[in-house]
């Protein structure tokens, strides 16, 4: 495993850690400027986007928790695409837990020392528990 590779699989646990915690600001700092995340039915979210549902989430006062399964990374120059599996669970009091699950296409671009997510496209759907 390259450097490279070692270095965005810590921002992938960093990612989720962060998520984990309610951190906003922390994941925020893991992407960029410009980062997009494509998911099914829905128009493409930027960041700005991504922070808003992610504060309103923290003000619900939903938990979310997830495991990802790397099954690949690539990396040329500064850019790399990984690819996942990617498990979340969204609980919220005593309702019962949501869970999704599904396959994961993320681009990272190295700013400066620091490799951070760009793109993120993910297939999750609904999972039965």
């Amino acid at each position: 495993m390259t450097g490279d590779e070692s270095e965005i699989r810590a921002v992938v646990a960093r990612w989720m850690e962060a998520t984990s915690r309610g951190d906003t600001r922390a994941v925020l700092e893991l992407m960029t400027e410009d980062a997009l995340f494509l998911v099914p039915g829905q128009a493409p979210m930027d960041r700005a986007a991504f922070k808003a549902a992610s504060e309103s989430h923290a003000v619900a006062g939903l938990s979310i928790n997830g495991k990802s399964d790397i099954m690949e990374i690539q990396v040329s120059g500064d850019l790399a695409y990984l690819w996942s599996h990617l498990s979340v669970t969204i609980s919220s009091g005593s309702a019962a837990p949501v869970m999704r699950s599904g396959h994961t296409l993320t681009i990272f671009r190295k700013v400066g020392e620091r490799w951070l997510l760009s793109r993120d496209a993910n297939m999750l759907q609904r999972a039965e528990s």
